[in-house]
């Protein structure tokens, strides 16, 4: 299948870009708690509120541009169109045509036997491991920075008893093979160890910055697993944008993994769903596995239709995702004097980490400058502009690109980075 298969046929716009209005500009204080939220001790970002929304008499020359993740999104006429003239039937059953299509088309896409509909990511990476870790005592090894072993409430050993052990992450994502290959348990069946069954990759890696793992270290990864009869699962919530990026279709990243999970709820603009991929003995399983989480939908087509849509017409777009992140990390790299911290080579897909080089400027109080409208903004730029990002990950900020993200919000967001680095280094020079 070539990238032409599964790329766009037309740019769906959304006729939401975020114009949200406030009743009054937010002070520092209050975008710190509306947007950042509770700071946590081991926080790899701190979760924000919902943006506040306007009352009836508003200003409607304030504009929001929301990065603060590609689940943001929101489906546009045509995928609500679809929405609305999806086929049903009931999905326990197997019954509803929609999905039964959207499984056939994801497990074409992927190169995979067959494929299952699943509520979220977090279910669907469950299901994955319950399935390849069946018995008592088995053991997966993931990245010690990934989201399956950070932001999936140890699920795992919550409601599976799975036990894991972690590797390095690397700043690309992968991890080093060597540590890879000593943690894999050699001892069963004695009775001291656990037995490792599963290696966890993922694809584009979230903490690290939407990096694509390279498809030498995957196959080495896959040749390891094999050797030692492991299985390998892909969290491949944004797989769809490493196959965009590296110029190949899905399926030639997914020939090095056994089973894989893709969401069409983030960057392909879907408002539901993951897809569950692998061999048909591992899908019928994981029907079990899904049932039993409460992941059974009945009537779910009104959901498959939109999934349909975003495998079928919404990947090819991701590129422009791509190219708004690159657009503003130069910006940041601009910045003169030089306040930011980007690896413009670590700028791969659409989501991006920067650092501030100023330490008076924590990434806190950048968040927050970002989310207020700051005096004299207005006259300055000619509308009040609010960015809404993440303080991430080791004194880091967070940004992602998204398709209710346009080339012009971009231009807007580097606007509003200019005029906060502009008013902070004024401030600076006053208190001096």
């Amino acid at each position: 299948m070539s990238l032409k298969t599964f790329s766009c046929r037309a740019l769906f716009k959304f006729v939401n870009h975020g114009l949200v209005a406030l009743s009054k500009p937010l002070s520092a204080r209050d975008a710190v708690a509306v947007v950042i939220g509770p700071s946590s001790a081991r926080g790899y970002y701190n979760h924000p509120g919902k943006p506040r929304c306007p009352g009836p008499g508003g200003a409607a020359h304030v504009r929001v541009v929301d990065l603060r993740s590609d689940t943001v999104t929101k489906p546009g006429p045509a995928m609500r169109q679809a929405i609305a003239e999806a086929e049903v039937g009931d999905d326990v059953m197997r019954e509803d045509p929609s999905v039964n299509e959207l499984q056939t088309i994801a497990a074409d896409m992927f190169g995979m036997e067959a494929a299952l509909f699943v509520p979220s990511g977090t279910m669907s990476n469950l299901i994955a491991v319950m399935v390849h870790c069946r018995e008592r005592g088995d053991e997966m090894i993931v990245g010690d920075l990934s989201h399956l072993h950070i932001y999936e409430q140890g699920g795992s050993a919550q409601l599976a008893s799975v036990h894991a052990t972690t590797v390095t992450t690397l700043p690309d994502g992968s991890f080093d093979l060597g540590q890879l290959e000593s943690k894999i348990r050699h001892g069963y069946p004695d009775p001291h160890y656990p037995r490792s069954r599963l290696i966890c990759v993922e694809n584009t890696h979230n903490i690290q910055g939407g990096r694509v793992l390279p498809l030498t270290f995957l196959q080495e990864v896959r040749a390891l697993a094999d050797r030692y009869g492991l299985s390998v699962h892909m969290d491949g919530a944004r797989v769809m944008n490493a196959a965009v990026a590296q110029g190949v279709p899905p399926s030639t990243i997914l020939q090095h993994t056994h089973t894989v999970s893709v969401c069409l709820s983030k960057g392909l603009g879907a408002p539901v769903g993951t897809m569950l991929a692998g061999p048909q003995d591992f899908i019928s399983r994981a029907v079990r596995c899904r049932k039993a989480l409460g992941g059974g939908m009945r009537q779910a087509g009104i959901l498959a239709a939109a999934g349909k849509l975003s495998l079928l017409k919404m990947v090819g777009r991701l590129e422009e995702d791509h190219h708004n992140a690159k657009t503003f990390a130069q910006a940041l790299l601009d910045c003169d004097p030089p306040l930011f911290a980007v690896d413009m080579a670590a700028v791969e897909t659409n989501i991006l980490r920067f650092r501030l080089q100023e330490t008076s400027l924590s990434p806190s109080e950048f968040c927050a400058r970002m989310s207020e409208v700051g005096e004299g903004e207005e006259a300055a730029l000619g509308q009040g502009i609010q960015v809404l990002m993440y303080p991430h990950f080791e004194n880091s900020v967070r940004a992602v690109w998204h398709l209710g993200i346009s080339p012009e919000d971009t231009r807007l967001a580097i606007q509003k980075m200019q005029f906060v680095a502009s008013q902070f280094l004024k401030d600076k020079v006053r208190a001096q």
